[in-house]
């Protein structure tokens, strides 16, 4: 029987499915993760926004289109949201977040089974690493609550895995694997045993491969954490900030727990350790109370800081959040309008922290057509020519900047 693992949202659902992928193929299945002709689907879906919930809908039909009388699995963040949603659709079994590897003693079965969200980590997933970046989870749930996200409800508190447990994993990595991304829903909030996520990096640091966060939040960087992560030999300097608003009227009113001068002195700080970091984040444009004069202080905050890049999103009235019940959503013209200006700032940013790069050293993680394709420790995306494989890491000079892959030629 063959099943098709397919994945939407972050990047910790894909470490779920791809630890759904490898306990599949033990259990005698040949499983996928790409969209293609199957037996039976699963859909791992995501619902961080309205948008997100209509693409994992939208899978469905894809599916069908592939083999119209395949068996369909539906779980994840969507489903835990709304499984109605998906009951119309003709799914064969509709699971929630909890327990997702249990959806494959589901395969013979119809229906709806929401487990309860666990209280402590659930330490039941591996993911067989064999690509040359490998994500590890590390830890799931949230206790921040911020407004306008869902997030919390579907997946529950906080709980981090066990250090040794993580240690573990990476340790059976195959070769391949030249870069480690530690993922979770809160890294920041990272404990286990009296250990923080610093304790965990230096830890991991022995190993002879990149180490990459894939978020953080500003409370967590403090002058002791940035230090102890200056003196790692393997540390990739990209910092992914969540911001959401350089307004502090609008992040008050979306609980976030700091204010742009919080977050400006956490900037300074990492600059003045790493000064070619990679510092990206988040800005969510259209929050219900953000006036014209709100976002011209996000403009102009955003402009201050010179990210090297910039994720926007037009605010998401999520239903069940406080946001949702407190205001009213403001016109789709005003977000769309307020998009357009933050990616103009975007596009001058960046190209000109990629300028500010000389000589950088690039991960190949793909070749096409004899170029090789891969990212910067402080995460520039590049490509190259030459002589080389998947898996090297190759010293190069940036000789053309693009906002999409910049050119580089071997040093």
């Amino acid at each position: 029987m063959k099943i098709a693992v397919l994945t939407l949202g972050c990047k910790v659902n894909k470490y779920e499915s791809d630890a759904l992928i490898f306990k599949l193929r033990e259990r005698g299945f040949e499983a996928v993760d790409t969209l293609e002709n199957a037996d039976a689907y699963i859909i791992n879906t995501c619902a961080v926004t309205n948008e997100a919930e209509r693409k994992s809908r939208q899978m469905i039909e894809r599916c069908r289109k592939f083999n119209e009388n395949a068996r369909i699995y539906v779980l994840g963040c969507a489903s835990q949201n709304r499984p109605m949603q998906f009951e119309d659709k003709g799914v064969t079994f509709i699971q929630g977040v909890a327990n997702k590897l249990k959806i494959i003693d589901h395969l013979e079965d119809k229906g709806v089974d929401l487990y309860e969200l666990p209280l402590n980590y659930e330490d039941d997933m591996f993911s067989a690493q064999t690509l040359t970046r490998a994500f590890i989870k590390i830890q799931d749930g949230c206790n921040n609550f911020c407004t306008y996200c869902i997030i919390p409800y579907l997946r529950g508190r906080s709980r981090s895995r066990n250090m040794e447990s993580v240690i573990g994993e990476v340790e059976k990595l195959p070769k391949e694997v030249k870069e480690v991304v530690l993922v979770g829903i809160d890294v920041s909030s990272y404990s286990s045993n009296g250990n923080s996520l610093i304790d965990l990096l230096e830890r991991l640091d022995k190993f002879n491969f990149r180490l990459r966060l894939s978020s953080m939040e500003d409370n967590l960087v403090s002058e002791d954490f940035v230090r102890r992560l200056s003196n790692l030999k393997n540390f990739c300097p990209h910092f992914h900030l969540s911001l959401q608003s350089g307004c502090d009227e609008v992040l008050k009113k979306m609980n976030r727990k700091y204010t742009t001068e919080d977050f400006k002195r956490t900037v300074e700080l990492i600059r003045r350790y790493f000064p070619l970091a990679g510092i990206t984040t988040d800005v969510i444009v259209g929050f219900p109370t953000e006036t014209e004069e709100n976002f011209k202080e996000t403009v102009k905050f955003v402009e201050e800081i010179e990210f090297s890049d910039l994720h926007i999103f037009p605010y998401s009235n999520r239903t069940g959040t406080v946001a949702s019940k407190l205001y009213k959503d403001l016109p789709k013209s005003v977000k769309s309008k307020r998009e357009k200006v933050l990616e103009e700032i975007k596009k001058r940013d960046k190209l000109n922290f990629i300028k500010k790069n000389d000589i950088v050293e690039i991960l190949l993680e793909e070749e096409k057509d004899g170029e090789f394709f891969g990212y910067s420790k402080n995460y520039i995306k590049c490509k190259i020519k030459g002589d080389f494989n998947v898996g090297d890491i190759v010293k190069a000079k940036i000789v053309k900047a693009d906002l999409n892959t910049s050119f580089c030629e071997e040093q």
